[in-house]
């Protein structure tokens, strides 16, 4: 049973309506205390509601919003006939709609991204990075409890960071034609497992991860 089945419903019901009052005003406030303070109140919650649900504060609320996301993407990918897909069709499809789901706040989303990229929250970015990508992979039917597990997610977490990036603050057309050219990088581990190209991962590995870095 996972932690959030056990908590009280009027805690998830809570935290939800805290992101929805928080959403609006973000891109004044930006994910700070005085933002959680103001949502709070929009909401009807004091500070000791605020600190009960969030305790770590507004990493807590980026997590959220990130899982938020998640979530309306997973929505989208359900209401898709999938089965005539081809795998790498289907990454294409769940990083597109992830994508749109962030872009529909697209202020909020923008100031999320910078407050990701601070040094003190590069861990819990590369966290809720490899959760989206691990959604994806789930959701196109990747059962792979080996290092493919791991090297798959790994590298879809490179391309959906500079991804979303581009989509947030370049446009959709951009961050699409980005993701097309990269979604190579995916698939050689395909071909890794068929024996095809025994050093892709790692080709494609340095690949996403400088385009990670660089971009």
């Amino acid at each position: 049973m996972t932690a959030s089945a056990t908590r009280p419903d009027w805690a998830d019901q809570a935290e939800q309506s805290l992101l929805d009052a928080a959403i609006p005003l973000v891109p004044d406030l930006g994910f700070s205390p005085t933002l959680l303070k103001a949502a709070g109140a929009a909401c009807g919650l004091g500070g000791g509601d605020v600190g009960l649900l969030l305790p770590n504060g507004p990493p807590d609320l980026v997590a959220l919003f990130s899982r938020r996301h998640d979530a309306v993407a997973l929505r989208t990918l359900a209401e898709l006939n999938a089965a005539g897909l081809k795998i790498r069709e289907k990454i294409a499809q769940g990083v597109s709609a992830r994508l749109e789901a962030a872009a529909a706040d697209l202020e909020a989303s923008k100031r999320a991204v910078g407050f990701l990229s601070l040094p003190q929250n590069l861990t819990l970015a590369a966290r809720l990075t490899w959760e989206s990508a691990d959604h994806i992979w789930r959701w196109a039917g990747d059962v792979a409890t080996n290092e493919n597990h791991y090297s798959k997610r790994a590298i879809l977490s490179g391309i959906l960071v500079p991804a979303l990036t581009m989509r947030l603050f370049d446009g959709r057309e951009a961050a699409e034609a980005f993701v097309a050219a990269r979604i190579e990088n995916v698939m050689a581990f395909e071909k890794w497992k068929a024996g095809k190209d025994p050093h892709a991962p790692f080709k494609a590995a340095a690949e996403a991860l400088a385009k990670m870095r660089y971009r």
